[in-house]
């Protein structure tokens, strides 16, 4: 068996295609590419049973993944983070099989990792010594020190409003770093002079292509820590879109595959915040893209995408599995956040939180059904976002009791 059964790039829009043997980025069309497989030769050798005995982490796809040569994966032990039931906040909703995916687990405390481990290791293959981004916070945060994992220079640029716990890690890793008073879309201007002029390898998002199949692996994991049975529904925090892109990628080649059933896809639903909500617009209008979001603002930082390169994926997939797209007020998404917490014990960050706040919406509108098992996807780690949380403590002089 080969370590990767990758085939080629190719552009989902125009449908050319393209090496993988070398560096791409978008198609000459301008769309992101994905990546093709050897579906048919990997259902033939490839069988659940090769998983048994293997590392618990997202290499255990290898397989489907696609770094050809092991020597060059970079790793911090990402991948398979729990899937756990959440039964009060589950009773709390009305969801007798409400479960959460837990991404803040993994290193770098974001599904980020995933993406970045992926993405930075078939850089290393290909040659790459110094990337660049735009960012958010997590993603650079993520890319940033997988780089330096893997001896790699890199180059971030953030909005100045950006977590100060995700510039330290960029800052840290010893990251070129740049922070501009504006928006991502501000910084992926700059990020795209920086490329042109200088020569880097640009790691924006879906301008490569393999971050989708790092992102994929959540899929991957869901379906074996269901025994490969799906879900009904997936909720994903959706700013650039690529996770829930990778989601439906991984269940469509798993069905392909032969490892879940041909009948039956989750509905996927993205999870925006009223202040950006880019998807949503173009959903409830059928339209196939999306337009840009002016002024957008949001606690959810990681979902303020103003305009997504894959947005017609993202949709796509919405379409394609009869799902869904809802915008959530910062003020629910606070308020969800708190109700996890007190419910479950789990600090979910304010993109999670708005997934939870809108299972919770759907449920009560009878989109989501009581006995339908449900997955949140909680994308990271809420102490990443200290801000997002304000209370007033009483203080105790030494000695004085308490009341």
């Amino acid at each position: 068996m080969n370590y990767s059964y990758i085939s080629h790039l190719y552009c989902p829009k125009c449908s050319k295609t393209y090496s993988s043997e070398e560096t791409q980025h978008l198609c000459t069309c301008g769309s992101p590419l994905l990546v093709e497989y050897h579906l048919n030769a990997l259902a033939r050798d490839w069988k659940k049973e090769h998983l048994m005995d293997r590392p618990s982490d997202l290499w255990r796809y290898h397989e489907l993944l696609p770094l050809e040569e092991e020597q060059y994966k970079t790793t911090l032990g990402e991948g398979m983070s729990p899937l756990l039931l959440m039964d009060r906040i589950g009773r709390d909703m009305g969801i007798n099989n409400l479960l959460m995916k837990d991404e803040g687990t993994i290193p770098t405390g974001s599904f980020k990792a995933r993406g970045a481990a992926v993405g930075v290791s078939k850089a290393k293959e290909l040659g790459v010594e110094e990337l660049a981004m735009p960012t958010n916070g997590n993603a650079g945060a993520a890319w940033s020190l997988y780089a330096a994992r893997a001896s790699m220079k890199s180059t971030i640029v953030m909005p100045i409003d950006a977590p100060n716990i995700t510039r330290n890690e960029c800052a840290i890793s010893g990251a070129s770093l740049y922070l501009v008073d504006g928006l991502i879309s501000d910084a992926g201007q700059i990020v795209g002079n920086a490329v042109e002029e200088k020569g880097m390898y640009n790691v924006s998002t879906l301008k490569e292509p393999y971050r989708i199949e790092g992102k994929k692996t959540m899929g991957l994991e869901i379906a074996e820590q269901l025994n490969w049975e799906v879900p009904d529904v997936i909720l994903y925090p959706t700013g650039g879109g690529v996770g829930l892109i990778g989601i439906h990628k991984a269940l469509k080649e798993l069905q392909q595959l032969g490892w879940i059933s041909d009948d039956k896809m989750p509905r996927l639903v993205a999870v925006q915040s009223e202040g950006c909500a880019p998807i949503v617009r173009a959903w409830e209008k059928g339209e196939t893209e999306a337009p840009f979001w002016e002024n957008s603002e949001t606690v959810a930082f990681g979902i303020n995408v103003p305009k997504a390169l894959g947005d017609f994926l993202v949709l796509e997939a919405l379409y394609d599995t009869d799902g869904c797209a809802i915008a959530i007020s910062d003020a629910a998404l606070l308020e969800e956040q708190k109700v996890v917490a007190q419910k479950e014990g789990a600090f979910v960050c304010p993109e999670g939180a708005a997934a939870f706040s809108a299972a919770r919406r759907l449920r009560e509108q009878g989109w989501i059904q009581e006995e339908e098992k449900v997955v949140v996807l909680n994308t990271g780690a809420g102490i990443k976002y200290p801000d997002t949380v304000n209370v007033e403590l009483p203080i105790l002089k030494p000695g004085e009791r308490i009341r």
